[in-house]
């Protein structure tokens, strides 16, 4: 496969317009009850399926929605509770620090800022910059390996690591739709644009995207 040239301005317009238009307020797939249980799911959900833990997090979050309650629960609890995640020991232990970090640096509040999101347990560039777009509104772009792959395939934002493809998106994604485009570009990649065989056929910008060949329908 030839790599995809990277597109002109107008087509990420057009790109980003089509995405708005039957879904102009697209949601995460994680489940949360308020900022603190958003970044405690974000945290668990690294190596690991959003379906996951939303399945591990309702019964935790049911009786641990702050971050008191969860250290008030202990380490072996929570270890315990999220057993079926992936990489559960370390996580469980993540989760519990940045809650006590969290009650003694910024007054149980998840902190609107990324220098001290990325000072947590367990709390990386990508998992701030969800917390970041999803509980404060910022205009950032996680770059998971969806977004990884969307930006080198399509022409988006080309690139040879995580970091460069989030510069380039944050570069050319329109201001009116940066507050969304993560998502956007999340989904689209989880359900059309995927990894071993894209969907082609029903993707809303294969006029755009510049990958080739693209897959047939199957019928």
């Amino acid at each position: 496969m030839a790599k995809a040239t990277r597109l002109d301005r107008a087509s990420v317009e057009e790109i980003f317009r089509r995405f708005h238009a039957p879904n102009p307020e697209p949601q995460g797939e994680l489940h949360y009850v308020n900022p603190y249980t958003m970044l405690v799911a974000v945290v668990l959900s690294a190596q690991a399926t959003d379906e996951g833990v939303n399945r591990a997090t309702k019964p935790l979050f049911a009786i641990a929605d702050t971050p008191e309650r969860m250290v008030a629960l202990g380490e072996d609890t929570v270890r315990d509770m999220i057993k079926t995640i992936g990489l559960f020991r370390g996580k469980a232990k993540n989760v519990i620090q940045l809650s006590q970090q969290l009650i003694d640096r910024h007054g149980s509040q998840v902190p609107d800022d990324r220098a001290a999101l990325e000072a947590l347990p367990g709390v990386g560039r990508k998992t701030a910059n969800v917390v970041l777009n999803m509980a404060f509104g910022h205009p950032t772009i996680a770059v998971d390996t969806h977004l990884f792959r969307l930006g080198n395939r399509t022409g988006l934002a080309p690139g040879k690591t995580p970091r460069e493809v989030e510069d380039k998106l944050l570069k050319v994604v329109p201001g009116p739709y940066g507050r969304h485009a993560h998502h956007w570009l999340i989904l689209h990649g989880r359900y059309i644009c995927k990894a071993r065989k894209p969907e082609c056929w029903r993707c809303l910008i294969s006029d755009i995207c510049r990958f080739r060949p693209k897959t047939p329908s199957p019928t």
